[in-house]
């Protein structure tokens, strides 16, 4: 290899090392792997220089395998995730010009991120090909290995506002003059994991993204308009900074309560908000989950799915303090909405109820109604009557319209109610399933 090779990934890994800010842009497997093959690179380079007769080049290959296996499975070239990951790091820049002007940041920490975008354009110059043929030098190939083709940087990502990121710095001569486009869009999209999923879980004391979210609509559930649309409106009112209330959604089984919820992500999503799915078995962490929520740009609902409560419940009492509040103001940015079959969340035993007898509490019908009321504490219950015949026909001939069955409505109607006798009774998820069987039944019959 000639000395401006050498020259060219020696100062790509001089460039690597002197990030300051955005250091964990490169943490991730691709980073690594990119990484891992500069300093592969560099390796042969002084042992050849030296005459070193044990040159590894079999290790150069299989460092390029390993980075085009990893940036393959992005499906993205490395201009195109470069930049995904410089939208996405969280970091004392990111998080802090999320509430922060950008004049009244510290000057050091404006310096820094210049520099570190910097320095990141210079790693963002390097081109697969570029990569190919320094492996195919220091490894004396014929024939370079495959480059990772350059994909259009447009394809890997959806928001219109990503693209004008991507657009602007594709073109670009000095990455620091993004700064004031870049404050901007932390601001509006935050970091991290809330700016890479729209839902997420609470799962072994941390947020997991969902990348594959139920893909549910507003559109598909009917029979319930009131609730729907108050759903709706309580929803509407949080994303425009209003005090939104905590939703209590009780009623029967298989009625599209856990669905309607759901499907607010797909109405909502490209209005920052998040839904994170909370078990009632990690209830005593919520307190924890909404002081991480503080501040941030999104708005979260935290979904409890089929909540309910034994005695002494732990669970009850950290919903509690997030339903009703304490010395710490609530956050604006975060309700809760909850289903349940049951109308009264804590279950109440025969032995409750008082009876006089020595050594009982001279209150009790106080904890009682403690017990009975704390569906009260929720600001809003929509209830979700069982499907009569007309509502459960009502939702299935909705269904087979946006499937677009090929099937006459007196059809559809009797099998539909022979379907229901012989399955869950009548509901929206019975339905749903008796749907779903017929477009299979009609498709594969055709």
């Amino acid at each position: 290899m000639d000395t401006q090779t050498n020259s060219s990934f020696e100062f790509l890994q001089l460039q690597a090392a002197s990030l300051l800010i955005y250091q964990s842009v490169l943490t991730d497997e691709v980073g690594q792997a990119f990484l891992n093959l500069l300093r592969s690179l560099r390796q042969i380079d002084l042992l050849q220089s030296l005459r070193h007769s044990e040159v590894d080049e079999l290790g150069c290959v299989r460092a390029y395998g390993n980075y085009f296996k990893a940036i393959a499975s992005q499906n993205q070239s490395w201009q195109g995730y470069l930049i995904s990951r410089i939208l996405i790091d969280e970091n004392p820049f990111s998080r802090q010009v999320q509430n922060t002007n950008l004049a009244d940041l510290p000057p050091s920490l404006i310096a820094a991120v210049q520099q570190d975008l910097q320095a990141l354009q210079s790693l963002y110059q390097c081109s697969g090909i570029q990569l190919s043929q320094w492996v195919q030098a220091a490894a004396k190939l014929n024939l370079p290995p495959v480059a990772w083709s350059e994909i259009t940087t447009k394809t890997t990502t959806e928001k219109a506002s990503d693209r004008t990121i991507y657009d602007k710095l594709s073109q670009l001569d000095n990455w620091a003059d993004i700064l004031p486009d870049l404050a901007a869009y932390y601001r509006q999209h935050g970091t991290g994991i809330f700016a890479k999923y729209q839902a997420l879980r609470w799962q072994s004391g941390q947020l997991i993204g969902i990348p594959y979210a139920d893909p549910v609509q507003l559109q598909q559930l009917v029979g319930y308009e009131y609730q729907r649309d108050t759903l709706k409106k309580n929803t509407e009112f949080l994303l425009a900074g209003y005090p939104a209330l905590h939703v209590l959604l009780y009623g029967s089984r298989g009625s599209g309560k856990s669905s309607l919820v759901k499907g607010l992500l797909h109405e909502y999503g490209d209005r920052n908000l998040r839904l994170i799915e909370v078990a009632k078995s990690d209830l005593v962490a919520l307190p924890t989950i909404v002081e991480q929520l503080r501040g941030v740009p999104q708005k979260f609902i935290i979904f409890v799915d089929d909540l309910s409560f034994e005695e002494d419940d732990d669970a009850f009492k950290a919903l509690k303090v997030v339903l009703e509040g304490n010395i710490t103001a609530r956050p604006q940015n975060v309700v809760v909405y909850a289903t349940s079959n049951r109308r009264h969340l804590v279950r109440e035993m025969f032995g409750d109820r008082p009876r006089p007898s020595q050594n009982e509490e001279v209150g009790v019908w106080d904890t009682v109604q403690e017990k009975l009321s704390f569906s009260d504490r929720f600001g809003l219950t929509l209830t979700f009557e069982p499907a009569n015949q007309g509502t459960y026909l009502h939702i299935v001939r909705h269904l087979a319209a946006l499937a677009e069955l090929n099937i006459s409505q007196t059809d559809l109607d009797y099998r539909a109610l022979q379907w229901a006798t012989r399955h869950n009774g009548r509901s929206g998820r019975t339905a749903r399933q008796f749907i779903d069987f017929l477009q299979a039944d009609l498709n594969l019959g055709s």
